[in-house]
Parts: C-alpha cells; sequence; structure tokens
C-alpha cells in the first residue's frame, strides 16, 4: 500500500462502482485503490456496489484504477438525488431482463426441440447448413447477453485474478467452442458424441442475468433508509433577503441566514426559531411518531415537517454539517464497514475461485480417464457445470446485504449504529452500565425543596447557589439557574470559580467563600455536615439529590433537585433482564438518591459517588470479569466509559448525531431503544449465519454434484442449465433472506 507525505490531508472519497458481480469483483476493486498513492484504507461495499477510500489520494487516480480494473467508477459527492439512484437501478435491472429474455427466447426452444428430437442431426446433409447457423446466432447472444462476463473476465486474467466472470466465461465460452468443435469435426471424431451444447451456453446467460436482475431489484430495496432520509432533504428553500421571501435552492442558503417554514413544508437546514411558533414531525429523526412543540428559542433541524403554524429560523447548520447529513454519513459509514465476519468471508472468497477452478480441471481429467463411454463428453458437461454452479455471489452477498438491511432498519427506528462491528456485538453484550441523569432519568432536574438553617432567607440561599452555579454546566445547575430565573432573583458577580468533579464547586462572593455540593465537597473542605444528614438521608430516600450551600465554613442551607425516571426505563431495564443481561447504574450521585432512582428503575446493582473519570474505570473492572460491557451514556461526560466499552451506546437529541465517543447514537432518548438494538444484533447475525450456511450448504452439495461424485451412486450428473439456475437463485435468496430484518418485530 502507498502513502503520501505526512503533510497532505486525509480526506474520505466515495465511488460508485459498476460491474461487480462477485465477492472476487470486490477483492480486484480493493487491490487496484490500495495500488493508488496516498490511499491509507479502502472499504468496497459489494450490497450497494460503492467504495469508501479514505487517504490524501485524488478522486481522478482512483476512478482509473478503478477503471483498469475493469469496473467504471463515479465520484459519490453530497446528498445525491434518490430519484437519479432509483432511475440508475430501475435501468440495470431493465438491461438485465432484457439480456435475460434475448437468450430465453433463443435457448428454450432450442433446448425444447433437441429433447423432440426436431432438431437435424449433428453430421447430416440438413446439420451441415442448420448447426454453424446456431453457433453464429449463439456467439452473437454470448457477446449480447454474455459480453460483460467476459470483458471482466479478461480484466481479472489481466490483473492476475479471477472472479465470477471468470467462471462464467469459462463455462459458457468452453461450451460453445466444444459444440462448435462437435459440429465443424463430426466426421473425424466418431469417438465423440455428437451432441452441442449451445442452449446450455444461452440458457445459462438467461438465468444469470435474471438471477442478477431480481438480485439487483431485492438490493436496491436494502437502501430504501438511505433513499428516504435524503428525500427528506427539501431542494429549495425560502429565505428573507432585503426583506423579501424568496425560494432559492438548498446550495444557496448562508449560515445566519433567515428562513421562512409555512404549514406542511420540510425544514431545508438546522437552525434556531427567531419568530413564530409550531408542531414539528421529527420522527425521521429520533423515531418518535409525536410531533414536537417549538417555540422562540427552539431548535428545529433539516427534513423535519412543519406541522402547524408558521414561523422564522436562523440557520446554524448548513450542507454536509446538518443533523440530517450526518445521519445519513453514519448510516453508509456503517454499511460499510466490515464485522470481524465478514473479512472471514472476504479472505474465504478470495481463494474460491481458483479452488474451483483447480476442482473443474480435475472433475474434467477424471471423466476423460475413467467416465463412461463418450468420456469426453461426460468431462466437457462436468468441468463445464462445476464452473456455472459455484459462482460465490451468495457467498459475497451473506454479510453485506444483511448488514445494510440491519442499519437501515435501526436508522429508521432512530438508533444510529456506526460501524459493522458494533452492529455485530451489541447482541453478545452481558452487562450493561447505565449513567443516572439524562438515562434512567429525564435528565430535566428542577428544585424541589430549599431548606434554610440560618438567618438567611429561602430567597437568599437560591440565590446564592445560582449565582456560584452559573459557571458550571453540570446539569443540575441548570435546574437551581432556572428556579433563580422563574423568582426573578439578580445573581451576584462571582470570582475565584473552582470546580471539582462529581463533588462541587467552590467561589468567592462579596468577599465570601462559597460553596455548594455534596458531603464530600464538605469534608474536603473541613466543613462540620453532622448536624444535617439526617435530613439529607430523608430526600435522598425520595430520590432527590440534595446539595448543601456553605458560606465561610459553616452550612446556611440545603437544595434538593429531583430529576424523574423516565416512563419507559423501567420496562428498557426488564427487556435488558429478560435477554439475559446483568444492569449496572453507575453515577456520581449521592448512595441514597442512587439507589432510590435504581429501585423505581427496577435495578439491583448500582455504583454512587463514581466520579466520572472512573466510569472507565468500572467498565474495564467487569471485562476482567469476563463481561462484554455496554455502556450508556450522554456521550459528553461519559466520553471515556463510552470509548471504553465494548459497545458505546450513546442517548443524544436529533442535532447531537456525531458523538465521536460512541458506536451507536440513539436519537431518541428513550432507553428501549437499547434491547431494541441489542435484538436487531442477534437477528443480524443470525441472519447473516444462515446466509453463510446456506451458500456452505449450496456449495458443498452443488459442486460435488456438478463434478459427478455421485453419478456412480445414484446415475446423478447435473445439467450446466439447472447448475446457472441454481447459481443464480442462490443469490435472491440470499437477498431475500436479509431482507426478512426489514419487517422483524424487535419488541
Amino acid at each position: 500500500m502507498n502513502t503520501q507525505p505526512q503533510t497532505q490531508p486525509s480526506t474520505e472519497t466515495r465511488l460508485s462502482i459498476l460491474g461487480m458481480r462477485c465477492a472476487g469483483c470486490v477483492s480486484a476493486v480493493e487491490g487496484a485503490l490500495n495500488e493508488v498513492a496516498g490511499v491509507a484504507e479502502v472499504n468496497v461495499n459489494f450490497a450497494d456496489h460503492s467504495a469508501t477510500i479514505i487517504g490524501a489520494s485524488d478522486p481522478e487516480l482512483l476512478k482509473q484504477a478503478v477503471k483498469s480494473a475493469g469496473f467504471d467508477a463515479a465520484v459519490m459527492e453530497g446528498l445525491e438525488d434518490p430519484n437519479e439512484e432509483i432511475e440508475q437501478e430501475e435501468a440495470r435491472y431493465q438491461a438485465l431482463i432484457k439480456k435475460a429474455y434475448v437468450a430465453a427466447a433463443f435457448g428454450f426452444p432450442l433446448m425444447i426441440a433437441g429433447h423432440l428430437d426436431w432438431l437435424p442431426a449433428i453430421g447430416s446433409s440438413p446439420g451441415q447448413w442448420f448447426w454453424p447457423i446456431i453457433s453464429v446466432i449463439t456467439l452473437a447472444l454470448l457477446i449480447y447477453s454474455g459480453g460483460h462476463f467476459f470483458l471482466g473476465a479478461i480484466k481479472s486474467i489481466q490483473l492476475k485474478q479471477a472472479n465470477m466472470d471468470t467462471l462464467i466465461a469459462l463455462g459458457t465460452g468452453s461450451a460453445w467452442l466444444y459444440s462448435s468443435i462437435i459440429i465443424d469435426s463430426s466426421n473425424n471424431l466418431s469417438s465423440l458424441s455428437p451432441h452441442a451444447y449451445f442452449e446450455a451456453a444461452v440458457i445459462i446467460l438467461a438465468f444469470i442475468n435474471f438471477g442478477s436482475a431480481l438480485e439487483t431489484r431485492a438490493r436496491g430495496k436494502t437502501s430504501a433508509a438511505i433513499r428516504e432520509l435524503i428525500g427528506l432533504q427539501p431542494r429549495t428553500a425560502r429565505v428573507i433577503r432585503d426583506g423579501e421571501e424568496i425560494d432559492i435552492a438548498i446550495e444557496e442558503v448562508g449560515l445566519e441566514e433567515t428562513l421562512r417554514v409555512r404549514p406542511g413544508e420540510k425544514i431545508a437546514v438546522d437552525g434556531v426559531i427567531t419568530e413564530g411558533h409550531s408542531s414539528v414531525d421529527e420522527s425521521m429523526l429520533t423515531g418518535e411518531p409525536l410531533a414536537v412543540e417549538k417555540v422562540v428559542g427552539s431548535e428545529v433541524v433539516a427534513g423535519a415537517i412543519n406541522q402547524q403554524g408558521s414561523f422564522l429560523f436562523k440557520a446554524t447548520h448548513i450542507g454536509r454539517d446538518t443533523a440530517l447529513a450526518h445521519i445519513i454519513e453514519s448510516v453508509r459509514q456503517a454499511q460499510s464497514t466490515k464485522p470481524a465476519i465478514a473479512k472471514l468471508v472476504d479472505k474465504i472468497a478470495a481463494i474460491f475461485v481458483p479452488v474451483v477452478v483447480a476442482i473443474s480441471i480435475l472433475a474434467f481429467l477424471i471423466w476423460s480417464l475413467l467416465g463412461p463411454e463418450p468420456s469426453i463428453d461426460y468431462a466437457f458437461v462436468a468441468a463445464m457445470t462445476v464452473l456455472v454452479i459455484a459462482c460465490p455471489c451468495a457467498l459475497g452477498l451473506a454479510t453485506p446485504i444483511s448488514i445494510m438491511v440491519a442499519v437501515g432498519r435501526a436508522a429508521q427506528m432512530g438508533v444510529l449504529i456506526r460501524n459493522g462491528e458494533a452492529l455485530q456485538s451489541s447482541g453478545r453484550i452481558s452487562a450493561v452500565i447505565l449513567d443516572k441523569t439524562g438515562t434512567v432519568t429525564e435528565g430535566k432536574p428542577s428544585v424541589s425543596h430549599i431548606e434554610t438553617v440560618s438567618d438567611l432567607s429561602e430567597d437568599k440561599v437560591l440565590q446564592l447557589a445560582a449565582s456560584i452555579e452559573s459557571g458550571s454546566e453540570h446539569p443540575l445547575a441548570s435546574a437551581i439557574l432556572s428556579a433563580a430565573e422563574e423568582k426573578q432573583l439578580t445573581l451576584e458577580k462571582t470570582s475565584g470559580f473552582h470546580a471539582e468533579a462529581g463533588k462541587g464547586i467552590r467561589a468567592d462572593i462579596n468577599e465570601q467563600t462559597v460553596y455548594f455540593g455534596n458531603t464530600a465537597l464538605m469534608e474536603n473542605e473541613n466543613i462540620n455536615t453532622a448536624d444535617y444528614q439526617e435530613t439529607l438521608q430523608e430526600l435522598s430516600s425520595q430520590g432527590q439529590t440534595p446539595m448543601l450551600l456553605a458560606v465561610d465554613k459553616n452550612i446556611v442551607g440545603i437544595i434538593s433537585v429531583s430529576d424523574p425516571i423516565k416512563k419507559d426505563s423501567a420496562e428498557a431495564v426488564k427487556q435488558l433482564k429478560q435477554q439475559g443481561v446483568r444492569v449496572l447504574m453507575v453515577t456520581g450521585d449521592n448512595e441514597i438518591t442512587a439507589r432510590a432512582i435504581a429501585e423505581q428503575a427496577g435495578i439491583e446493582q448500582i455504583r454512587a459517588q463514581v466520579l466520572p473519570s472512573d466510569k472507565a474505570k468500572v467498565v474495564k473492572e467487569l471485562q476482567h470479569q469476563g463481561e462484554i460491557v455496554g455502556m450508556v451514556g450522554d456521550g459528553i461526560n461519559d466520553a471515556p466509559a463510552l470509548a471504553g466499552a465494548n459497545v458505546g451506546f450513546a442517548i443524544g437529541s436529533g442535532t447531537d448525531v456525531a458523538i465521536e465517543s460512541a458506536d451507536i447514537v440513539i436519537l431518541q432518548g428513550s432507553l428501549l431503544k437499547v434491547p431494541e438494538a441489542m435484538a436487531l444484533s442477534k437477528a443480524t447475525v443470525v441472519n447473516i449465519k444462515q446466509n453463510l450456511l446456506g451458500a456452505f450448504i449450496y456449495n458443498s452439495i452443488g459442486i460435488p454434484l456438478a463434478a459427478g461424485l455421485f453419478y456412480p451412486f445414484f446415475g446423478v450428473l447435473l445439467s450446466p442449465m439447472f447448475a446457472g439456475a441454481a447459481m443464480a437463485m442462490s443469490s435472491v435468496t440470499v437477498v431475500t433472506n436479509a431482507n426478512r430484518l426489514r419487517w422483524l418485530k424487535l419488541s
């Protein structure tokens, strides 16, 4: 693999590849792309005929490399037009169907006439003009209906590789050549059976083209999720410029531009509402069917549908930076990445074709030497049938097609699976760690209790707490600030701000040092909390999070914040347990509060007062115990734990889809998506194994049957035509089985 100097930036390029027909084609394309200077990594997706290249390489050179390998390529940029993609798929389908029909229209009547002895005998007077004409027509059909196979075979030979095209070209080409020799030299080859196989060559092409057409149609359905997401992007937007509302192309919308959205319209880009209010359908992002109320200050995202009301909003993310664009890219990346099981299949497929050619040659030699007369006829039929039946299409499709369907299905239900490995691993999770705030609970805490233990009023206690929290990003800080805002309290100026993760904060206000946090913070500062432990425990037992406020080392008040659990958290925990998963809640909150929340959610095992930096240690601890760990958190505070887990689940909003630390992003805040994603993972792995088992059984039976292994025992020798039909249908079977995942019931 070649590399460019380190000074050149690494980029990602996606190519649409035309002409790939098997796993061998994938190897050829990967090999050609890896030879291009600057390429660091190549992922070729057979299921959607695309390639993702990472590195500092020229797209034109990449296209030339693909073309030199016998394929065609085009650079994929931006959000493609789904209608254009559908039209391309339909054109390919129609072309393959036409080639299949033309071949069948000639081959089947010829086969039927031969079986009914309607055709002149080879070597007879009528046969001397009839069969040469049939030979020429067959050659023309090989060029029309099978030319793409022969061109691919020639390219593969030039690259010293072998693929599906090699097998088909050898099988059908040798059938035509053998038959032409028979009819031309029938008088001089009396030892040979005077039988031509023109109809076999043509019917094989009919079956294979028809199977490829069905595969194309079925494979197109697996890309439906991507096309639906792309289709959500409107083509125009209504912007306000110089006081006038005008419609412009979506590509022309700029940042900070003001846009108008009317009832029933799709939102063009991400932004923040500046005027008006409405309800917006965001189900394409979150999987949540209920519309979301939007007011001034609310965020809106591209692709969501405005239901009622008209509003203005300011663009904050455009083009490839919108939430929708990130979702599409995440789905594509997941569909093109290969889990371990796929990489194993790639290695098998790379050596499969040469082995099949060797088996074909061996079958020819054995039948020639040991077969019944006319042995050369039997030898030829066996060799040709082995080549035709063994095309590794089903093997190459088995894994990527299932991954494509599963990742698309997950995206439709509001779950972004960011790589194929996560899809494979999720179903094997044995222990799930749940963060508390925003994961098990709503993540929208509010002040539930204020108690003063000094001569300060409750409002003064709240004012001091809000003043010191104004510099904090902790989820509980927003609850304190909101409560102060509701009471219209004026915040004091602070200085010397210092935060201790998982404990609390300290700052100077009016020349006094103010402390606000949990018991651990107070103990660190040598502040006596003994008189307040009973109150703290009582509040904690109610599921509230109590915090102490101290001024100059003296406790002056207690403020507690409550964060109710999500309505479906208990059901999610129940489903995880039903799947045999060990569930733990790990939080920085105190033991009593954590246990109260855990009890409501049905969680028995908790770890309380754990600092954010120590959550990753809990992950490692469980992994050392032999557990396969899934971590569910908010994707920011829990980044180390998410990254360290076998599978990280980030609970994100529709605008937070690029959380780099997580393997799976749950757009909707529902914990139920975790067991659903795990169930989908299990079903996908089972589906892949079904596909691989089917391909293995097919080849295990088909190749020996084609080679004539069963002939001495049962007198069975497979016809090349039936071999072609079986090969084509094996791919269709794999694609059809994978598409079952689209309708899988997950809960």
